[in-house]
């Protein structure tokens, strides 16, 4: 099943699965019916994270004898249209919902929606606050914990900072840095970049921050920020600190704009070793990444579904097969990706 996925097979599946969760599989077979609401489809994670679901699904078909039909749908960054989603999800008999949320500081409609109609809800993800969670004893989390990954992005760029002198363009031994920044006040970018920069100094990095930009985790949106901090810093910039690989590919679109010659690009780290990620650091044009177990997510989060469907299989699994913290959150960590051994990721992937 660990085979690669290109993001393009999610999108066809996506088309393919629009039939809605009542279509599609005969009733000579049991059925679990799953929804999946994202909020951003074109999200290169999230997107390449749907590949595995989809493929994980099939893998768990033939494994437990048991028909499993999925309906994934699109909120296109709008609460709104991802509430509607829900309730229809419902409507439809869909016997667990995956949501994906597009503001995580408002799940109580979703919540409340779920409870009434009795449907266990997994948010994957976009953590939403503790207290919300707790709202009701069946709703989940899945997802990786942010503090590792800002960990092991000030890990990497200590290292390699303090390991290459080409990187301290001034000689002041200070490491003049910027951010691109995921969404404003998302918890993963809050603590990504909190947690990249203080590693940094607790790993004997002195540290000037000259800028900051938000561009909501997408490529293009950095590309414009980061031209823009160039612009004001130019060549003063020696670190640039990204939430997602994405951002930091824009970064990088951003440099070779402007005509920089590769020996003279920042420092760049990047966090989820997503499949362009990855290239990115095979190419050296990233030293490295902190690699968000997609593949594991997804099929923590499929098995979590089938088992919470409550419908029986020739192998059933059960709730001593997901590997939950708090009876609430199943949490996969962060690896550390460089030069050394991203081919061993770009496989996996």
């Amino acid at each position: 099943m660990r085979k690669k996925i290109p993001a393009v097979v999610f999108l066809i599946v996506l088309l393919c699965l629009l039939s809605g969760c009542s279509g599609g599989k005969k009733d000579t077979v049991q059925t679990v019916k799953i929804g999946v609401t994202l909020y951003d489809q074109y999200d290169t994670f999230i997107s390449e994270m749907m590949g595995w679901f989809t493929a994980s699904a099939t893998a768990l078909e033939e494994e437990t004898g048991t028909a499993i039909n999925l309906e994934i749908v699109d909120a296109a960054g709008s609460q709104t249209t991802q509430n509607e989603q829900v309730k229809s999800l419902i409507e439809k008999g869909c016997d667990v919902i995956c949501v994906n949320l597009v503001d995580r500081t408002e799940p109580t409609t979703i919540t409340d929606m779920a409870e009434k109609n009795d449907v266990p809800i997994i948010f994957f993800n976009r953590e939403l606050v503790t207290e919300d969670l707790e709202r009701w004893k069946k709703l989940y989390y899945v997802g990786a914990d942010a503090i590792g990954s800002g960990i092991i992005q000030g890990e990497l760029a200590a290292e390699t900072f303090l390991g290459d002198e080409k990187y301290d363009k001034n000689g002041d031994g200070i490491c003049q840095y910027v951010v691109l920044e995921g969404e404003a006040g998302h918890q993963d970018a809050i603590v990504r970049t909190e947690y990249s920069v203080n590693t940094l100094v607790e790993n004997g990095v002195k540290v000037e921050k000259l800028g900051y930009a938000i561009a909501n985790w997408k490529r293009a949106q950095a590309q414009t920020k980061m031209a823009a901090l160039l612009e004001q810093y130019g060549n003063s910039i020696e670190l640039i600190l990204t939430n997602n690989d994405d951002m930091a590919l824009g970064a990088i679109d951003a440099l070779k704009a402007a005509g920089t010659s590769k020996n003279d690009w920042p420092l760049i780290v990047g966090i989820d070793g997503t499949d362009v990620g990855l290239t990115a650091v095979k190419n050296g044009e990233m030293a490295g990444t902190a690699y968000n177990d997609k593949e594991g997510q997804a099929e923590a989060m499929l098995k979590l579904a089938f088992v919470l469907s409550g419908k029986d299989a020739k192998n059933g699994l059960s709730m001593d097969d997901i590997p939950l913290e708090k009876e609430k959150y199943v949490r996969l960590p962060y690896y550390r990706v460089t030069l050394d051994n991203v081919e061993e990721y770009i496989k996996k992937s």
